[in-house]
């Protein structure tokens, strides 16, 4: 199935809540790493393959070690924003009241990446930065897009 076939096909699992919180889990207890536990790789990415069953991220795993190869593979990639790199592969909303549990955020960070991502949880968006995991308000994002 090519890259198109399989966002048009992304969908919930029936049991994508109880996935999302034991992936949420997971994530808690997990330091910081460019190359594995970043808000790309280590957070965004394993909620949706754990929602969906889909690794929209696997073709680009292990590609980038630290923020500087991490945003050259952005930027191959034809983006110059992390968040318009989402939108190339997810639907996006309207505006951020219309997202929901399980969404990605995208919250706007003063770096080259100009956002970081983060998964909606109500009111509350899980995020994970160098300093951690934790959660910001709904209303911090600038964007959200569409999980399934």
């Amino acid at each position: 199935m090519g890259q198109k076939e399989m966002i048009e096909a992304l969908s919930r699992r029936p049991d994508w809540r109880s996935r999302m919180a034991a992936a949420i889990d997971i994530v808690k207890h997990r330091s910081f790493g460019w190359r594995d536990c970043d808000c790309v790789s280590g957070l965004a990415a394993p909620l949706v393959t754990a929602m969906t069953g889909v690794d929209l991220f696997a073709q680009h795993a292990g590609q980038y070690t630290d923020a500087d190869s991490a945003y050259r593979l952005m930027q191959d990639l034809g983006f110059d924003d992390l968040a318009d790199l989402v939108g190339s592969f997810l639907p996006e909303h309207e505006h951020i009241s219309r997202a929901s549990m399980g969404d990605i955020a995208a919250i706007e960070v003063p770096t080259r990446f100009r956002h970081a991502l983060g998964i909606v949880d109500g009111e509350r968006i899980f995020v994970l930065s160098e300093t951690g995991f934790g959660t910001v308000d709904l209303l911090t994002a600038a964007r959200a897009f569409k999980v399934g």
